[in-house]
């Protein structure tokens, strides 16, 4: 169970194994997800249709482009910017869950309302969120940039990225894009939580008996449902955080098409829309969505896996 159960209380285990249970779900499942990730990342940024029919497009389709990624850039590419997404994945994993975990119990004690409910899974889950992303948002634009750039490379490795930005852009870049973080990650993961307790309850009323002793399959198919729902319902600020933490970048963009400088997120937001129109909010949205039913599937999946083996070894030494 994800979050504060008063009903499980057998399951004890302490917020050290929640903190790790975070950390390595979310570990294993960026080594899997990133080649999805990157190709997410240079179709938001991509001024160009996502189309075969604008000559200018250096991406049009998922396929397309992870073949093209392959020529230009060999196999590595798939996996740029790896070091920074590994910290940012340990770190955001640990802190979502350790603090979703200590908020949902906070809830129970003040006997205010069911942890369990929805509103209440949305509301701790988005802010367990707030505070993970306020840990590890520099991580994250670091890893957009390494992500995003072409060859050859701006940035050589992670203390070259660290060092150059901070001399040139000062320190605030390592803040660039988190009013749309802020504003796209409270729904987004409020949403991941609990639409998968929902999720789970559904499925266990739909399945027969005998189909729900599968516990692993309920939680990967449930946390990928969640992870669908949540992404369509707040793209477009993943979009505007994206093309934000890339300003100042742009001599590193040139060989990917046209770049674009923007002043703030209203800004963002009123150009995407005047020069790409509304379709121009959900550049990416399917390689996205792939990504967030495998990412949040597997997340959800390998965190119950290792709170189940953390009690079951406690139990075995009892």
């Amino acid at each position: 169970m994800v979050g504060y159960d008063p009903k499980a209380d057998g399951r004890n285990i302490s917020n050290f194994e929640v903190a790790v249970a975070g950390s390595v779900s979310g570990l294993v499942t960026r080594v899997l997800i990133s080649p999805l990730d990157i190709i997410k990342i240079r179709f938001q940024l991509q001024i160009e249709r996502l189309s075969r029919s604008d000559p200018n497009a250096k991406y049009h389709g998922i396929l397309q482009a992870g073949r093209q990624i392959l020529q230009e850039e060999g196999p590595t590419a798939f996996w740029k910017g790896h070091v920074p997404a590994q910290l940012l994945s340990i770190g955001y994993g640990a802190v979502q869950f350790l603090s979703f975990e200590l908020l949902t119990e906070l809830v129970h004690r003040a006997s205010v309302h069911d942890a369990r409910d929805f509103s209440v899974h949305f509301v701790c889950g988005g802010l367990s969120a707030c505070v993970a992303t306020l840990a590890v948002h520099p991580v994250d634009v670091l890893r957009t940039r390494f992500a995003a750039q072409g060859e050859p490379r701006v940035y050589k490795t992670l203390r070259d990225a660290v060092v150059t930005m901070y001399r040139t852009e000062g320190p605030l870049v390592f803040y660039k894009g988190l009013n749309p973080t802020m504003l796209a990650i409270f729904p987004y993961a409020g949403f991941q939580f609990s639409f998968y307790s929902s999720l789970k309850h559904a499925y266990e009323w739909v399945m027969p008996a005998e189909g729900r002793k599968d516990g692993n399959l309920k939680n990967l198919l449930c946390g990928s449902g969640a992870g669908v729902i949540s992404k369509t319902l707040t793209y477009p600020l993943d979009l505007f955080k994206k093309r934000l933490q890339v300003g100042g970048f742009e001599q590193a963009r040139a060989t990917f098409g046209q770049v674009r400088s923007y002043k703030g997120l209203l800004d963002c937001a009123r150009r995407v829309l005047r020069e790409e129109g509304a379709q121009g909010f959900f550049k990416g949205l399917s390689p996205s969505l792939l990504k967030a039913a495998l990412s949040t599937g597997f997340v959800f999946f390998w965190y119950e896996l290792f709170c189940n083996l953390f009690h079951h070894m406690k139990k075995a030494d009892s």
